[in-house]
């Protein structure tokens, strides 16, 4: 484990030394691979780093270094490093710290670490992972082929200080285990995949369950075809409706919107959605991927209401965007072991409704269920929107066969303004979470 004190010292060295203002970042983690492909195993990865990152301000001119050399003369040329930097930087009038009464953690158990992790010795990782290929192939005999099964691990502990008194810690664990089956009928051939993570081990989905659900998800869409150019509505699946909360947030957090490349800039306050929508910032959570007891400014983490029923509450800031913009930081810096923080979230999710997937469906006379998004045609700054689809036809409420190979397309402003239906399926699979949802119109380019 990572001794805090390490920190406080290193922020001490840059203020002896001529710092105005100091932060440091600790980071230490254990980090596991293993891929089954073929029942055999493919990849094996089991690695560990230490690193300290160091953030200096001489005034209002910054500079930063890190190194993985913790030694006495490791730390020494790291102060050393990021004091030259910040000599010969432009200065900045918006750079600086968090003013004191804004610094602060969450107090209690967050649940971020499971000791159950470590206690996996690696064959039985390996295993885990063979076993979650074998129940892909087992589930259907369409399955021939496999791109792999992989079993990931993470520990790790943050220290973070600054020179204004903070100086906080968290220990944080996570695994996952997931395969992509490969099915084969005929002259058509596809692949899906399906997965599961957790902070600990116990919160896993069995081998036998992923297996199963990854084999359904592939051999569901055999047999694709292209649909006729058309505008009709479009449900997203949870795992492709996230993606719509991805790039929600792209166009809130705070870079975009002082550089006006956001469409949502200058719309605080206004209706941008339908008032089915509600999109939450929450890093308070226990348990969830985007938990955290501070920001990377040593800010506390907390509940940022984003979207209110359609209605624009709140962009997502750091210290230094909510300068620019002559605002408060939300708690939403983020950054890597050293340099300037950008703008991150927490656990970002649009709320559940009260219709099941299967209810959703149902209401449906003719669209699109999209499970797969290809490409990145999201332009943030004019909300324009076209990707690459695959999924199934809806006709008269029921699924009536797989499709692949078009388009979906529309604008982002139209998109929030027609989320007519959204479902109760909300499932926490990572820091962005979105259920079941239709667009009451897209655009879909097939033949």
């Amino acid at each position: 484990m990572i001794d805090p004190d390490l920190a406080a010292e290193i922020i001490r060295l840059a203020l002896d030394r001529g710092a105005t203002d100091a932060e440091c970042t600790l980071a230490e983690g254990e980090e596991f691979s293993a891929v089954v492909r073929m029942r055999s195993l493919e990849k094996l990865k089991d690695a560990g780093s230490r690193a300290a990152g160091l953030r200096v301000l001489l005034a209002k001119r910054v500079g930063s270094s890190y190194t993985s050399d913790l030694s006495a003369e490791g730390i020494r040329k790291l102060v050393e490093s990021a004091l030259d930097l910040a000599s010969i930087s432009t200065e900045d009038p918006h750079a600086g710290l968090p003013e004191p009464s804004e610094l602060g953690a969450l107090a209690g158990d967050l649940q971020l670490f499971s000791p159950d992790i470590s206690g996996i010795d690696t064959d039985s990782r390996i295993e885990l992972a063979r076993q979650t290929e074998e129940a892909a192939f087992n589930a259907d005999p369409r399955i021939t082929n496999s791109e792999g099964a992989s079993f990931d691990a993470y520990t790790g502990e943050r220290v973070f200080a600054n020179s204004r008194g903070f100086l906080g810690s968290y220990r944080v664990s996570s695994c996952s285990l997931s395969t992509t089956p490969v099915a084969r009928e005929g002259d058509s051939m596809e692949r899906d995949f399906w997965y599961s993570s957790s902070r600990s081990y116990a919160g896993l989905e069995t081998p036998d369950a992923i297996g199963r659900r990854a084999a359904e998800r592939t051999v569901r869409r055999l047999g694709a075809r292209k649909v006729a150019t058309q505008k009709v509505p479009v449900v997203f699946d949870p795992l492709t409706a996230r993606s719509l909360v991805g790039n929600i947030f792209d166009a809130v957090q705070g870079d975009a919107i002082y550089r006006g490349a956001s469409f949502l800039a200058g719309k605080l306050g206004e209706r941008i959605a339908s008032e089915n929508v509600t999109i939450i910032d929450d890093a308070t959570l226990p348990g969830l991927f985007g938990t955290s007891p501070f920001d990377d400014e040593g800010v506390p983490s907390r509940r940022t209401v984003v979207i209110d029923r359609g209605l624009l509450s709140s962009y997502l800031l750091n210290c230094y965007t909510a300068r620019k913009l002559g605002s408060k930081t939300t708690g939403n810096a983020s950054r890597g072991i050293t340099g300037n923080t950008g703008v991150g979230h927490g656990n970002l999710y649009l709320e559940k409704g009260r219709q099941t997937p299967e209810e959703i469906i149902r209401n449906i006379r003719q669209g699109l269920y999209v499970t797969e998004l290809i490409g990145s045609g999201v332009n943030i700054v004019t909300g324009d929107y076209s990707r690459g689809a695959a999924g199934l036809w809806i006709e008269n409420g029921e699924f009536a066969y797989p499709v692949s190979e078009i388009t979906i397309a529309s604008t982002l402003q139209q998109m929030l303004g027609q989320m007519e239906s959204i479902g109760s399926d909300l499932e926490f699979r990572g820091s962005i979470a979105a259920p079941t949802l239709v667009i009451r119109e897209m655009t879909v380019g097939g033949q």
